[in-house]
């Protein structure tokens, strides 16, 4: 039907041009940010989705710094009771040439002065107060320690998260070494001297049952560090996962969108077209009045 009033296909042609102007624009806003979510309209559900999977990783980037922290302390704590072994080993050697029955007192002196140096070096890297340790005053500031946590005390150990989720967690268990055997070859009276000599009688059970306890601790802390690598490893697979999660969800395939926006742009071209010559219709109309 030819009409003046109203121009039925110049209505539908901008109607489908107008349509595909907003998909090509679409299509170049999530080419040009990199993202396929441009307002949450676009994927409401993938808003949501990962948004929660956005603050799940967060956590998991965070038990992963609190593992490697974690296992930089068991590592600080290893590497002292390794100077710790030897240490002992001195010690035990000093101890078994004291008692030499050849060696006269000027000797065993010049022996104790060592085992003495190295019982300070012991005291200084365990600390403990004097109701612990003994002596004239406490060691407040042990060597051993970690970020201002002391290594070697009586506390109850740390518990390191390790996961996203509560209850994720490792216990890293205190080494104290501010008893037994140890305490025996660091405990001091109330003059401050040491309450073991290099010549007593039974100062080579003491250090061999001191260097079973260092053995048994460092046993105990290489587990939890075997642990703590497995839960880094773990947490680095599950992070990267995250993110891939997200990335399907949120970031733009560029050659299916440039695909897209190709198809788009040849049809706002052709709509362009068309419409033009829609609006040319009605002019035929002066043709049949003018016969």
């Amino acid at each position: 039907m030819s009409a003046i009033n109203i121009n039925l296909q110049a209505i539908t042609a901008a109607r489908n041009l107008s349509q595909n102007q907003e998909l090509l624009g679409q299509a170049l806003n999530r080419i040009s940010s990199g993202s396929k979510i441009i307002k949450p309209s676009d994927d409401a559900a993938g808003v949501a989705v990962s948004g929660k999977l956005d603050a799940q990783s967060l956590r998991v980037q965070a038990a992963a710094t609190n593992v490697q922290n974690a296992v930089s302390y068991t590592q600080t704590a290893d590497g002292f009771m390794g100077g710790m072994n030897k240490i002992l080993s001195r010690m035990s050697e000093l101890s078994s040439l004291a008692h030499d029955t050849t060696k006269n007192a000027a000797d065993v002196a010049l022996y104790q002065t060592e085992f003495t140096s190295l019982q300070d070096q012991l005291r200084a890297t365990i600390g403990g107060t004097t109701a612990e340790i003994g002596g004239t005053a406490g060691v407040t500031a042990p060597l051993g320690s970690f970020n201002g946590t002391t290594l070697f005390g009586s506390s109850a150990g740390l518990t390191v998260t390790i996961g996203s989720s509560v209850g994720q967690d490792i216990t890293i268990p205190n080494s104290n070494f501010r008893t037994g055997a140890m305490l025996s070859l660091i405990n001091q009276d109330a003059g401050g001297n040491y309450l073991i000599k290099a010549a007593d009688a039974n100062v080579t059970d003491t250090i061999i049952n001191a260097t079973q306890q260092v053995a048994t601790q460092r046993a105990t802390l290489g587990a939890v560090a075997s642990r703590l690598n497995l839960a880094a490893s773990t947490l680095t697979v599950e992070g990267e996962n995250l993110t891939s999660t997200i990335s399907q969800i949120r970031d733009t395939d560029v050659a299916e969108e440039s695909t897209r926006y190709a198809k788009y742009n040849i049809l706002v071209q052709a709509g362009t077209s068309m419409l033009a010559q829609a609006n040319q219709d009605p002019k035929s109309v002066l043709t049949l009045l003018q016969r």
